[in-house]
């Protein structure tokens, strides 16, 4: 079943259902650039993980907590030389947070390089204080600094702004979008690529840069989500009579999306 809208579907930047939407996104769109690729180039999935401290809780209403028991020997010792307060013990969770990204490189082995970084920005990127934020502006700095290209594509209204193109001079050339790619050649250090994206528009075929005389791969992201969303459960997981996009639209724009749910019904 296709997704009520054009382009994106503000119910997929929902944080629950966003992280299935960015891997199988991710997925197609490697998938969508392996025939377009001149040889040697492929496109493969990158991984960047990290450990965060679990906000999810599982479990019973009431819980009991137990003091720390100190081994034998240790109260012994403890004992014959100062009483030693006993502390108790709470037992934090971690979660591993990994976000999957698109690269493409050319030749095999120890010869292998990195030549294109597509990324598809998470949430966790775009809020601040957030560790995979951390993490992501400083491989943003290092692939800005590299002879690597990189391709940001952002399809989230919410959290601060991530791409790498300065948000003072995005916004003073492109004043009025709501998604956007922003796409940097290593060669052209100082040019930034801005693709903007209004809510009611399919999303742009872009230009996926290669090395330099190798030209430029087109790839039709509008076509990537179309395939995600009828491949994905977004149908069935999202209820668009009683769902509300988060975060919240305009007045105008939920009158849109309304009419866009009605036709879709």
């Amino acid at each position: 079943m296709p997704s009520p809208f054009p382009g994106m579907d503000p119910y997929l930047e929902d944080p629950i259902v966003f992280p299935d939407f960015h891997d199988r996104f991710n997925a197609y769109l490697s998938e969508s650039l392996q025939p377009g690729l001149p040889e040697p180039y492929y496109a493969a999935l990158g991984r960047r993980a990290w450990v965060v401290i679990s906000e999810r809780f599982i479990g019973p209403d009431v819980n009991v907590v137990a003091p720390y028991r100190m081994t034998n020997r240790a109260a012994a010792t403890a004992m014959a030389t100062l009483e030693v307060s006993q502390p108790v013990v709470i037992h934090v969770p971690h979660d591993e947070q990994v976000e999957t990204l698109v690269e493409i490189y050319i030749g095999r082995g120890n010869e292998r390089r990195l030549v294109t970084a597509i990324e598809l920005l998470c949430p966790a990127n775009k809020k601040s204080g957030e560790k995979g934020r951390d993490l992501y502006l400083r491989k943003q700095a290092e692939l800005l600094d590299s002879k690597t290209h990189l391709v940001e594509i952002d399809l989230l209204r919410g959290g601060e702004h991530t791409t790498a193109v300065p948000e003072k001079r995005l916004h003073r050339f492109v004043p009025r979008f709501t998604y956007h790619v922003c796409s940097h050649r290593w060669d052209h250090f100082e040019d930034f690529l801005i693709y903007p994206i209004q809510l009611a528009e399919p999303l742009p075929t872009i230009q996926i840069p290669l090395l330099p005389g190798d030209g430029e791969v087109p790839v039709n992201l509008q076509q990537v989500l179309t395939r995600t969303y009828e491949a994905g459960p977004y149908h069935r997981e999202i209820d668009y009579r009683a769902d509300v996009p988060l975060p919240t639209l305009s007045e105008d724009e939920m009158r849109w999306v309304g009419g866009r749910v009605v036709l879709g019904a």
